[in-house]
This record gives structure tokens, sequence and C-alpha cells, in this order.
């Protein structure tokens, strides 16, 4: 059944007959009934008694007249929304991200994305590990992705964001010099509050220790990123994190240093190949500049 069927019989209906639904489509006679005998062979039956003067609805016509009716509002709507999307004044964009990028730059740039297509409801995943950000995305469950840099994304395409920079937080009330720096030898003497193992931030608290030949000196390690500066500020000990979680921590009295050299982490968006939706086109073209 076509769309054009249903239209030339809700013509017929409207009108009272052949002929005159063909003027008011604008198309040939012949054509109009042709299609008119196809939807009849389709459902079986006649839809129309054939009259002198015009036409009559058999019971299976009246049958048809509602759902016909419904099916042509439907796909009205369907292509109304289309067309939104397609000028993205509608429409839905999945992301996965990293916790940490969630945070820093994902936020941010959800912000200024919302400021230009305010009416694209967007909706953001976020797994702790950088593996399965990539898996979700060359999966299609997600169309776009925020993986750190150092994750393999060899089978998709991407981007890479600008740097971010990690900081030390400490409870106002450390020994820690005064100053605003720390070094990899004085962070590493820290008791630390840390992430799970394979966790970003907690590689790269890691391998700076393990640079310099020691241990961590964990105090706490949690799963869950909201107790991390609640900790700090109780006094369990200190934790590294990204320049926006830092800053939110010394908003809330906790002391913020930089280290020495700067920590940077690296994060890269990420889609399969072939082409996107407007909205993650948008939201990629967004990141570019």
């Amino acid at each position: 059944m076509e769309r054009r069927q249903l239209e030339y019989f809700l013509a017929v209906v409207e009108h009272g007959g052949f002929t005159a639904a063909a003027i008011a489509l604008h198309v040939a006679q012949p054509s109009l009934s042709h299609a008119i005998r196809s939807l009849e062979r389709e459902f079986g039956g006649r839809l129309f008694h054939r009259l002198p003067h015009g036409v009559a609805l058999t019971a299976a016509g009246e049958a048809l007249v509602r759902p016909a009716q419904q099916v042509l509002r439907d796909l009205s709507t369907a292509g109304s929304s289309v067309r939104e999307v397609l000028g993205l004044s509608g429409g839905r964009l999945d992301i996965v991200s990293q916790t940490t990028l969630s945070v820093d730059p994902l936020a941010g740039m959800l912000g200024r994305f919302h400021h230009a297509h305010p009416k694209v409801s967007v909706r953001v995943m976020d797994p702790e590990r950088g593996p399965a950000v990539a898996h979700m995305v060359a999966a299609g469950t997600c169309e776009l992705g925020l993986v750190d840099a150092s994750v393999s994304t060899a089978d998709l395409r991407g981007i890479d964001l600008p740097a971010q920079e990690m900081h030390v937080v400490l409870p106002a009330d450390h020994p820690h010099p005064a100053g605003d720096t720390i070094t990899s030898r004085e962070l590493a003497a820290l008791d630390l509050i840390v992430t799970p193992p394979g966790t970003e931030t907690r590689a790269a608290v890691d391998d700076l220790c393990t640079a310099l030949g020691v241990a961590p000196r964990i105090a706490v390690e949690t799963a869950h990123r909201a107790m991390i500066v609640p900790l700090v500020l109780s006094g369990v000990g200190a934790s590294l994190l990204p320049a926006s979680m830092a800053r939110d921590a010394a908003l809330r009295g906790a002391r913020m240093l930089s280290h020495r050299p700067r920590l940077l982490r690296h994060g890269r968006l990420v889609w399969r190949s072939g082409p996107l939706s407007p909205a993650a086109q948008a939201f990629v073209d967004l990141a570019r500049d």
C-alpha cells in the first residue's frame, strides 16, 4: 500500500466520484482509477459502488476511511518531525563520555550546543572506563563519544580536544608548605583518595608513582566520584582532579595546587565512519571551532 493510493481513496470519498477527485488532485482520471483498483485488489474486495452518477462507499470502504485518515496524519507528523530534526529544531543527541570528561569539557560544550540548538534533547551516558566508551560508539549505542586520548580508537573517526590540566586538592589545614605548586615526589608522599584501577585519573597517579619507584599511599579508593571532594574537605587525604573539579573543591574550602611539571590530560571526540545525524554533525562542528 502506498501513500498515494490512500490520498486518492480519500479524495474520491471527499468529492463523491473519480472525475471530481482527479480534477481536485490534478491527475489523469485513468491513473486515479488504476490506483484505486490496485488498492481494492490488495484488500481483496471493492471499496466503492460504481454508480451512474458518482460512487458510494461499500462496507469495506467505510471501514477504511478513518484508518486511512490516521495513516496520512501520522505520515504528516513524521515528516514534520524529520524536518525539525534536519533543521535542528528538534531531535536527540546521544553521547557517551568518561566521567571526568563529562565534567570538563563536555558540560561546557553542551552549554554552547544548547544555546545554539535549544530544542535538541541530549542524553549522556558515562561508563567509567575509556574502552567501554569506544565500544559503545563502535557498536552504535551512542553516536558520539568523549574518551581519553590514550584509549585505542583505531576504528573510529575523531578529533583531539584541548588539553586539560590536572590539579591536586588538599584539605584546608594540610601541612603542605605554603604556595600553590606541588612536585611529583611531594604528591607521592601524600595520603591519596583515588578512583579504581583502570580509570584515567588513577592511571595518572600510578604512572607518576611508578616513575619515582614508589607505591602510592592510598587512603581511600572509591568509584563514587561525588565522594572525593567531601573526603578531601573532611581531612581524609589529597586527590588529583581535573581543573574544573579542583576549582569547585577550592570554592568549598580545599587547597588547590598546580603540579610541576604540569600534568595534562588529552581528550578525544570520536564517532563511527559514515554520515552523522544533523545534531551530531553540529556538535562535531562546535568541537572543531
